[in-house]
């Protein structure tokens, strides 16, 4: 199926599905009214079953390469969860894993992002989640895009943005395919990251655009999670030597980048790839090369806190603004990009996960409280839950739906006696464990729990293994006066 965007008009007032509710609640916490309109599934490939849109804007709706339109919804994500769940009860829907994803969470981060790095100018990585409705929406805001591949290239470019979309295409990828290099140049996308002397004579022999390189700098990544530093980055002792190469065969060096690895445990990892990178900088200017950009990369978290080591974004923005301040004001003429990825789809996603089979395991000295339990639910890391080994996300779950009770937001209780648990995915692989120190209260087969802040190298990486489908999303907006997408 075809990701290319196109616009018609709607003549005609969708169907209303899923107005009532019918099941009972542990809390009323966290629900708000909203448009009547619910999210349907899709029968396309890619999942996608809504865009939102407000229900009086009397706007367009959005296809994607399908006959069935998108269906608007603005309603608030947890009225959406719990409609669905309604539906399952009914018959009305199968029991499969679902997201629901919220673009107006992806319009919050992308202010909250303008109004703490304003002078930043944030290349959404593709990587990280590359649904249609999430580039449209940070193109239409006005976001560039950092792009390794030519399929990546060719979605930001299939959303039919106007002649400048080339130039809001970093390729963010230092050794790249030769048949992507050419693609790159055939569709006018020059800016492109290199970090070693090969990579300089292939972009000579096959992209012939007029390039403009941007060389990745080796930075300390040994305080992040995922460390990139094995894998891509010059050193500065290489920077001379690359910079005469480039010279030599007439190719424009525009700037520098680096990355500091995801899940960076310190704040000052940044304040230092900064400062390396105006050594580098005055490296090329010695050398007569006068560079116009710096990219700072990413390895910025997608929730207030990261989960795994601590550091705010809050924490991590104020040391790169007194960094740029210092090292690269707004008076060096230098132009200051980032690759931010999870940062703006991480928390806009939510994920619900059907207990389909379950076993007890007794305690081996027979203490009947002392009992833990074995879950099986229709979601595992051959899926989305792949960002568990891949992206060392540590996953959360939660009481979703037990005994008939919609229980999503609901307030711990002290009381309620809790178990350890181990959480296995629907493969027949033993390597797919979602969790094996969970601790919940018990449950049985067709209750349901769920996993928030799973927008982030999720869905990108998800598979078909054993058969088992991927899941749908079924999207809103909780900003609709803000963004017609």
């Amino acid at each position: 199926m075809s990701n290319t965007l196109s616009i018609v008009k709607c003549s005609t007032e969708p169907d209303l599905v899923g107005m009532a509710s019918t099941l009972s609640t542990c809390s009323d916490s966290g629900e708000e009214s909203g448009a009547d309109f619910t999210a349907t599934p899709s029968d396309s490939d890619s999942g996608i079953s809504s865009v939102g849109l407000s229900e009086s804007s009397g706007l367009d709706l959005i296809f994607l390469g399908s006959e069935r339109p998108l269906v608007p919804c603005n309603d608030q994500p947890v009225k959406i969860i719990r409609d669905h769940l309604d539906a399952v009860r009914r018959d009305d829907q199968l029991d499969d894993a679902f997201y629901v994803a919220d673009i107006g969470e992806v319009i919050r981060q992308f202010d909250r992002w303008s109004e703490t790095l304003p002078t930043v100018y944030p290349h959404y990585a593709v990587k990280c989640n590359p649904d249609p409705l999430i580039l449209r929406a940070l193109a239409v805001m006005g976001a560039g895009f950092d792009c390794a591949s030519k399929a990546e290239i060719a979605a930001v470019l299939d959303l039919g943005l106007n002649v400048d979309a080339p130039t809001r295409i970093v390729y963010a990828n230092p050794c790249k395919a030769v048949s992507h290099l050419r693609y790159a140049a055939s569709v006018g996308v020059r800016m492109m990251t290199f970090d070693n002397h090969d990579e300089l004579y292939k972009i000579k022999r096959h992209h012939d655009a007029d390039p403009q390189l941007i060389l990745r700098i080796l930075t300390d990544d040994s305080h992040s999670v995922c460390r990139f530093g094995a894998k891509f980055g010059a050193s500065l002792s290489q920077v001379p030597s690359l910079l005469a190469l480039a010279k030599q065969l007439d190719l424009p060096v525009i700037g520098i980048s680096f990355h500091v690895g995801s899940g960076c445990g310190d704040a000052r990892a940044y304040s230092d790839a900064i400062s390396a990178a105006r050594q580098a900088f005055d490296i090329a200017s010695s050398m007569g090369i006068e560079m116009s950009l710096l990219d700072i990369g990413g390895g910025f978290p997608g929730s207030e806190v990261s989960a795994k080591t601590g550091v705010p974004f809050d924490e991590i923005a104020e040391v790169i603004r007194s960094s740029l301040a210092k090292l690269f004001p707004v008076s060096s003429g230098v132009k200051v990009i980032s690759e931010p990825g999870r940062f703006f789809v991480s928390a806009a996603y939510t994920l619900a996960a059907n207990v389909f089979a379950r076993r007890i395991v007794p305690n081996p000295a027979g203490d009947d409280n002392q009992r833990t339990y074995m879950y099986y639910v229709n979601e595992g890391v051959y899926s989305s839950l792949n960002c568990i080994y891949f992206d060392h996300t540590i996953v959360h779950p939660k009481v979703l739906l037990k005994d008939g009770r919609f229980c999503h937001g609901a307030a711990d209780d002290p009381e309620q006696k809790k178990y350890g648990c181990i959480i296995w995915g629907p493969t027949c692989d033993a390597m797919d464990l979602v969790k094996s120190d969970a601790v919940l209260p018990e449950l049985d087969i067709d209750d349901w729990i769920y996993f928030d802040w799973m927008g982030a190298y999720t869905v990108a990486a998800a598979s078909t293994f054993n058969g088992f489908a991927k899941c749908v999303v079924k999207w809103t907006n909780t900003e609709p006066d803000r963004l017609m997408i």
